[in-house]
């Protein structure tokens, strides 16, 4: 039995996110890069039977879901702001390709601009390297997240090393 059934990409680990409608939706993954001064999450999935619509393609609401979550897991990670909840005041999707059953989907976003109250972001989602998704989204700055057990900085223990 291998440790990784699903062949999820190296350097990505299991994200705990969203509450019980996005562990339903999961699991996705998330992994931390540095461009330059920049850092740079990658989110994914690998698409499952239960992802799927009746012709086999990765359904759009899951696409969608995955890029709504765009600015709870990236923003903490890519600007100077704490983890806030962010509720989604604007969403607008371009589908460009289909993703399949077994395909890997993962979302790389920007932080455009933020504000006292809103932040501006923009994300792409590709499936196996091929652009599917284009995202554009605007969040209001919520109520701070408190409690959390995980380090300040990292809400999801994404620059901490894996223990395996």
């Amino acid at each position: 039995m291998t440790d990784n059934p699903l062949n999820i990409p190296k350097g990505y680990k299991p994200l705990r996110v969203g509450g019980a409608f996005m562990q339903g939706c999961g699991p996705l993954y998330g992994r931390l890069t540095r461009e330059g001064d920049q850092n740079r999450v990658h989110i994914g999935f690998r698409v499952e039977p239960r992802h799927a619509n009746p012709v086999g393609v990765c359904h759009g609401g899951m696409l969608a879901t995955l890029a709504d979550m765009m600015a709870a897991i990236c923003v903490p990670y890519q600007t100077d702001l704490p983890r806030h909840f962010f509720p989604t005041i604007s969403l607008q999707l371009d589908f460009l390709a289909a993703a399949r059953i077994g395909d890997w989907v993962q979302l790389q976003t920007d932080i455009l601009r933020t504000t006292r109250n809103l932040v501006f972001v923009q994300g792409l989602i590709t499936t196996e390297g091929e652009l599917a998704l284009r995202a554009s989204a605007i969040y209001k700055v919520g109520p701070l997240f408190e409690g959390e057990d995980v380090a300040p900085g990292d809400p999801f223990g994404l620059k901490t090393e894996s223990r395996s």
